[in-house]
């Protein structure tokens, strides 16, 4: 029976955000960069520019520092946040991860990594947890217990995830494609890429026209492009241009989001510096 790859999650469409989520983007894209402290009512400011109620906005900011990624510092009868170490990591992982994202062109040897993993189906947890740590990892499923990826470096990454979840039976090789078959059917079985390229349509179609200029809107507009942005690491397992459709939707969406994050950012970090000296 032929395995069932992860689908794309619909949860996270360009118009739908979380408070928290939206929390974390401002905290990666304007906190991260500075080393002072930030007011709560300055987030509460920011996040209700995406009209986000103060009480959510509040209860972000409890449950993020809750999970170690932020500490409060009572001053007076304010309260002012900084990130905690772990935190201040994270973001930075996140945010190198984020920008350097489409950038180049993937060179390919022809080599596939094959990883043979196998759960019983009784097993719905471990399987899960499987088919998401080797799906964030860049890995396909063509067939049941079946990974690929054309990015061989994965392999170390691979073994982690597989000890890490008591895998130890799974076994990994390397081979390039044989004459059994064809090579475009199997990545059409492994990863979904008609869903992917679409997503990344609705990108290019939300920020392509989009000219914010200054104030509020530019800050609205420079979020909002990176929290969008921010899901393809995981979403897209950057195949090399020779298993990719042509020509590659993701290609535009990348060269997109690298230009317009240049050209919003002095725009939107002068507005989150007004946002900061308002409540000071």
């Amino acid at each position: 029976m032929t395995g069932q790859h992860p689908r794309l999650s619909r949860r996270r469409e360009l118009g739908q955000t979380s408070a928290r989520s939206l929390l974390m983007t401002v905290l990666g894209e304007f906190v991260r960069p500075s080393a002072s402290p930030v007011w709560t009512a300055t987030l509460v400011d920011a996040l209700a520019l995406f009209d986000i109620e103060e009480k959510s906005a509040r209860q972000s900011l409890a449950r993020t520092a809750g999970e170690g990624w932020l500490v409060s510092e009572r001053v007076g009868r304010r309260v002012r946040w900084s990130l905690t170490e772990p935190g201040r990591k994270m973001l930075t992982e996140g945010a190198d991860r984020i920008y350097r994202f489409g950038r180049g062109e993937l060179k390919w040897n022809g080599q596939w990594l094959i990883v043979l993993a196998s759960v019983p189906e009784v097993k719905r947890d471990l399987r899960h947890r499987l088919r998401t740590r080797l799906s964030w990892a860049g890995f396909g499923s063509p067939e049941a217990g079946v990974w690929i990826t054309p990015d061989t470096t994965h392999e170390s990454e691979a073994q982690q995830i597989l000890a890490e979840l008591g895998l130890d039976s799974a076994i990994s090789f390397q081979a390039c494609y044989g004459r059994i078959g064809a090579q475009e059917d199997m990545v059409a079985k492994a990863w979904n890429l008609d869903e992917l390229g679409a997503k990344y349509d609705e990108f290019t179609d939300a920020f392509a026209e989009l000219d914010p200029g200054s104030g509020d809107a530019a800050f609205l507009a420079q979020t909002r492009l990176v929290h969008a942005w921010r899901r393809f690491p995981f979403l897209d397992p950057r195949l090399p241009a020779e298993l990719l459709p042509q020509p590659w939707s993701g290609d535009k969406a990348a060269r997109l989001f690298h230009q317009k994050h240049i050209e919003w950012h002095d725009a939107a970090q002068q507005r989150w510096k007004e946002l900061v000296s308002a409540r000071e």
